[in-house]
């Protein structure tokens, strides 16, 4: 029989058992230090941005030059440990759209102006998500970087409810209310895209909580993703809109029927209570809504414009079918294909700037700008690389492959993108999302089947193990899933 008896005075006591707990939590989160130049390139468009990349879609923001540095730091992280780089299957899904741009830039009739969009496209599609894939290394750096994400959409979602309720956003049907976060009138689609992406994180946390978290964080995943519903609606995007719903009603029916209904419930009861309840915007969304089917009668002139746009692209491509007008071409040979229906410019005012007139310089519609400035050669290449990011990501979700939650989050924001590209292109600062979205899609979709994964921040090279157990080297929980 054990005897408990009181520490003679002046002994030491030993630590409580919580002092061991936190020491071991704070080695855990010094072992994510690789992780800072991404969270860092997130969080960095939380800030205000300066007023000289507010004049257009094009000029660099300091969230570019986060990510030019995650990249070298990535780089440089690699050849001093020596670890793996790419898996042969992430290689070559990267590396097609690399080509394409490649031909697509010596093809051009001025390559020299081309070399531009080359970076960027390089940028966005291949170095910054392949930087992603290899600092990404299991399920805690996964939930990190999409917690980062989540964190950025509040921060963002708040001053766009702000602008709305004191009107002080961009200016929508003669009234500055339109939310459009600290991206300026310029890039309206930003804070959209920013909410969604956090709307989406949270709503899948909700949906598959992460093994051994406390019960609330389903709630409080739940309670987030409803709230941000508010600044998505006060966007008045229809484009991200749209998306959201198909990614959102997607991961519903990934994630089974109780959880679907479950989490519905509080995600509607807490969206009827804030944008019905409260009166939110809602006459301006409902008209908004109103509006999407509004394509042949008497549709606005921002829609009118972006159908004329489209029917430019596709004119090009049908000048140039294999190689396109070359990158950065499209603004150059718009005129030449657009009818005389074709507006101006976009109006732009409120949040902070004068009335002025945007040039219309792209389709608003990511394929079709790649069908007109690359050719077929450029739109079957990246769409066979994100078609294969999306669908081994839903593969390996059905498969159970890994934990459910980092499953959903990507294939929800992978989802996301390539609707939202029906009705976006790349441009703007929050352009640098972009990356990181293909990045976490990547990193899930083609995690290696063997060998060994990039080494960590000790330099070692972890075990080689089964695909899932690379994700959460922990027994399995009840439902499958690895516990972190």
């Amino acid at each position: 029989m054990a005897v408990l008896t009181a520490a003679p005075t002046g002994t030491p006591r030993p630590a409580p058992e919580t002092d061991g707990g936190a020491r071991h939590t704070l080695r855990r989160l010094a072992r994510r230090w690789p992780l800072l130049p991404l969270i860092g390139t997130v969080l960095l468009l939380a800030a205000p941005l300066p007023e000289g990349s507010r004049a257009g879609a094009g000029g660099l923001v300091p969230a570019d030059l986060a990510s030019g540095a995650l990249v070298l730091f990535c780089a440089v992280r690699v050849l001093r440990t020596r670890a793996a780089a790419l898996t042969p299957s992430a290689a070559a899904v990267l590396a097609l759209p690399a080509a394409a741009v490649a031909i697509a830039t010596v093809t051009a009739a001025d390559p020299t102006a081309a070399l531009p969009g080359f970076v960027r496209y390089l940028q966005v599609f291949v170095l910054v998500p392949a930087a992603v894939v290899l600092l990404v290394r299991d399920a805690h750096d996964f939930r990190i970087v999409t917690g980062s994400l989540v964190v950025l959409a509040l921060v963002q979602g708040g001053i766009g409810i702000h602008q709305y309720t004191t009107g002080a956003g961009a200016s929508y049907r003669g009234e500055d209310v339109r939310a459009v976060g600290t991206f300026g009138p310029t890039d309206v689609m930003g804070m959209a895209t920013v909410v969604a992406y956090g709307l989406l994180a949270a709503a899948a946390f909700a949906l598959r909580t992460p093994p051994g978290a406390p019960r609330r964080l389903r709630v409080a995943a739940a309670g987030t993703a409803a709230l941000l519903v508010v600044p998505l609606g006060l966007s008045f995007s229809r484009g991200a809109w749209i998306a959201t719903g198909a990614a959102a009603f997607t991961m519903l029916l990934l994630a089974g029927l109780r959880r679907a209904v479950t989490t519905l419930a509080v995600l509607t009861a807490v969206t009827v209570v804030l944008v019905g309840g409260f009166g939110v915007g809602s006459e301006m969304i409902s008209q908004r809504l109103g509006s999407i089917t509004q394509v042949t009668a008497a549709p606005d002139r921002s829609v009118s414009d972006r159908y004329t746009m489209w029917a430019a692209a596709a004119s090009m491509w049908r000048e140039e079918p294999v190689t396109g007008v070359g990158l950065k071409g499209f603004p150059a040979h718009r005129d030449a294909h657009a009818s005389i229906g074709l507006s101006s410019g976009s109006d732009i005012a409120g949040a902070g700037q004068t009335f002025r007139k945007q040039p219309l310089l792209s389709p608003h519609n990511m394929y079709l700008l790649i069908l007109g400035e690359q050719g077929l050669i450029g739109l079957t290449a990246f769409a066979v690389s994100w078609a294969a990011l999306l669908a081994g990501g839903i593969r390996r979700l059905l498969r159970r492959a890994g934990p459910a939650d980092c499953g959903l989050v990507a294939v929800a924001l992978m989802l996301w993108q390539t609707v939202d590209f029906l009705y976006a292109d790349i441009g703007g600062p929050s352009t640098v999302l972009t990356g990181i979205v293909l990045g976490l899609a990547a990193r899930w979709a083609l995690a290696p089947a063997g060998g060994r994964e990039p080494a960590d921040a000790r330099g070692t090279e972890a075990p080689a193990h089964r695909d899932a157990a690379r994700w959460d080297p922990a027994p399995a929980g009840r439902d499958g899933a690895r516990p972190v």
